[in-house]
């Protein structure tokens, strides 16, 4: 917490386990709640139940979940029908503090954070034969990063490659993967993530 609070963060509550986050949460309607899946009193899997359930009720709330270990069936319960406002970052990934406050500042603006680590295991997963096997090396890079959240900006600091060069990757990933035109960075996050999910193992 005292990381969040000197990012600048409001944090209006904290919660020890699964249902008095989803109390508070519902209670104090944050811009995003941070959780983590394994939380008392089952610590299975009842962190990321009570998210999904914050984000049946309130879908205006952004949702990070926190995991220890990777796994592809909780990301995909929580992504849902929507990737908007929703992060899941592995918990090593919030020592990075830059990081970790950069993907609560953008589920909190509507926007996803996925772990690196965590779209390129669903990337490296898809079946072969797919679409994504008509991707070059470096498009499958700007789309990894695209799921990720990166702008345009970013990506291009990220792979050291122009902003004119990440929009011609850009155009030749939806033409490939058969997406159609959408408008702005956010609708082709959450068009690429639609389709990582629809794509089968």
């Amino acid at each position: 917490m005292r990381l969040l609070l000197e990012a600048g963060f409001e944090v209006p509550a904290q919660a020890g386990d699964a249902d008095d986050f989803l109390r508070k949460a519902l209670a104090h309607r944050p811009d995003v709640a941070v959780v983590d899946i394994q939380m008392p009193p089952g610590r299975g899997d009842d962190g990321l139940r009570a998210a999904l359930e914050l984000r049946q009720q309130r879908p205006e709330t952004g949702v990070l979940v926190l995991s220890q270990f990777y796994e592809e069936s909780y990301a995909l319960d929580l992504i849902g029908d929507s990737a908007e406002g929703v992060g899941y970052l592995l918990k090593e990934r919030v020592g990075d503090v830059d990081a970790f406050t950069d993907a609560i500042a953008r589920v909190a603006a509507g926007g996803s954070a996925l772990d690196p680590e965590v779209v390129g295991r669903m990337l490296g997963r898809r079946q072969q034969g797919g679409a994504l096997d008509r991707l070059s090396p470096r498009e499958r890079d700007v789309l990894g990063a695209m799921a990720e959240g990166k702008s345009n900006q970013g990506i291009a600091e990220a792979l050291f490659v122009s902003e004119a060069a990440v929009e011609k990757h850009v155009t030749n990933i939806f033409h490939k993967l058969g997406l159609g035109r959408t408008a702005g960075e956010h609708r082709r996050v959450l068009a690429v993530l639609a389709y990582l999910r629809s794509a089968t193992d």
